[in-house]
């Protein structure tokens, strides 16, 4: 059986929520004013991001727009190969986060492939981040967890979930 439209779901959804409140913040809040929700530990802040999480790699913008095209890529690749239904949820969190950030480095200023996310929730000036930067890191603790409970994210190949082994022409 095949989990892809979880996986598809999960990563259009993911998307479509973060692109969605990034352009929210675009038109309701003021670059680098500060809107309390919860005290100091919670609020609103739009920052345009040119780095990676926690502003590393300010520089270096291009590299962090080749490193989220691979591991699109890869997310893609592995997605396939999803255990369960799960699996497939988290492996298209994990995709809609990192295309939803990608498309600010591709299609942001100042130009392709060095724009900057677009970021505005504010963590107790710890960091700032948006709802691709959730679904991410979400995903990967997802990930941790389950891994520590012995649950599989990926099938072998042939399993249940996992793609046919590939044949010969011969059907052999």
């Amino acid at each position: 059986m095949s989990w892809r439209p979880a996986f598809w779901l999960a990563a259009i959804l993911t998307v479509a929520v973060d692109q969605a409140t990034k352009q929210w913040a675009l038109s309701a809040l003021e670059p680098g004013a500060r809107h309390p929700l919860v005290g100091e530990l919670l609020s609103l802040q739009l920052v345009f991001n040119s780095g990676a999480a926690f502003s590393f790699g300010n520089s270096s913008t291009w590299i962090l727009t080749v490193v989220a095209l691979g591991l699109t890529a890869g997310i893609l690749w592995y997605g396939r190969r999803a255990s369960a239904p799960w699996a497939a949820v988290l492996l298209g969190l994990g995709l809609g986060g990192a295309v939803g950030n990608l498309i600010d480095r591709l299609f942001r200023e100042p130009s392709f492939g060095q724009g900057h996310v677009v970021d505005f929730i504010n963590y107790g000036d710890f960091f700032i981040g948006n709802v691709a930067d959730i679904a991410i890191v979400g995903a990967a603790v997802w990930a941790v967890v389950a891994g520590l409970m012995g649950r599989r994210l990926l099938a072998h190949e042939g399993a249940p979930g996992g793609p046919a082994p590939e044949q010969s022409a011969h059907g052999v």
